[in-house]
């Protein structure tokens, strides 16, 4: 459609190999490579190749996998050394090729302003709108921490399922369209103390109506657009002055936060929430399925057996 166009080192070639996270098994090493890594390894891509400590620089920015590099979906790919990371053991193919991008990105959204290794979240309420791969991720995250979570959604069923994960506060935006009033109820005015900001235009004014003194917006996704809709235009800096909020936006994270994070995961015994899986002559379906957003958590295509 024409619309990933929002960063600059974006490469225009039709013919670029689409997507961005996998789990795979490593089957050859070549000759120079001096490294743990093994014949028969489970590993995990990182998003962005080069990005493995802090903050992500222009750099690290050319070496993101399906845009500007060539990505996963295909039956075998070159990496560097440095651009995998190990399987957890415990988890399947198909739950853990579902760990580089939302994750880390959710892993990020709650600790990523704590340094590295001071995990934290116990007694904070954490707000994630949609039930997509991040915002999936990031409520099983702030459970294992001990956060109170909040999520929001269209859909009944959806909310169903997050309450079987063990959500906190269920919001319905259809019948509640005022939902930011509902999250500020259930918290007794106190807000949100982080929030996973999916919606973009049309969600961000009531995000910044229901978060928390001092709190932290996660810029993450614009699936309602880019633009704010007319009559909706008050300054984000008026907004971030009201109540001391930090707006951050979100590209990921480093290799070593999604260490970090996979040693959490196994903690914990995090099982990531895999919504369907497709065959590789169906990566077509498996995009426009992902497009339409009747999906609960992450949807995956299995490009061949081991």
């Amino acid at each position: 459609m024409g619309l990933y166009n929002h960063h600059a080192s974006v490469n225009k070639s039709p013919h670029v190999v689409p997507c961005s996270d996998m789990c795979g098994t490593v089957v050859r090493l070549g000759s120079s490579v001096q490294s743990s890594w093994q014949v028969g390894d489970r590993v995990l891509s990182t998003f962005n190749q080069t990005h493995l400590t802090g903050q992500i620089t222009a750099k690290e920015m050319v070496s993101g996998l399906g845009l500007p590099l060539p990505g996963v979906l295909t039956q075998y790919r070159v990496f560097p050394a440095y651009g995998l990371v190990k399987a957890p053991v415990y988890l399947t193919d198909e739950e853990a090729c579902t760990l580089p991008i939302a994750a880390v990105t959710a892993w990020m959204s709650v600790n990523g302003m704590r340094p590295l290794g001071q995990n934290g979240g116990e007694g904070e309420t954490v707000l994630v709108q949609g039930t997509g791969g991040v915002s999936i991720c990031g409520l099983q995250i702030a459970k294992a921490s001990g956060s109170n979570v909040i999520i929001t959604s269209s859909s009944e069923t959806k909310l169903e399922r997050a309450r079987a994960l063990g959500v906190d506060h269920a919001i319905n935006y259809r019948t509640q369209s005022e939902w930011q009033d509902e999250v500020m109820k259930v918290t007794s005015d106190h807000g949100a103390d982080i929030i996973f900001e999916t919606g973009g235009a049309l969600t961000l004014k009531r995000s910044f109506d229901c978060v928390a003194f001092g709190g932290l917006i996660n810029c993450i996704g614009y699936l309602s657009g880019k633009e704010d809709a007319p009559g909706d235009r008050t300054n984000v800096n008026v907004l971030a002055l009201r109540r001391n909020v930090t707006l951050k936006g979100i590209l990921n994270g480093p290799k070593d936060r999604f260490e970090e994070m996979l040693a959490f995961y196994e903690k914990h015994g995090i099982h990531p929430v895999v919504d369907k899986v497709f065959a590789f002559e169906e990566s077509k379906e498996a995009l426009q399925y992902l497009y339409k957003g009747g999906h609960f958590g992450k949807v995956v295509i299995k490009v061949a057996d081991q």
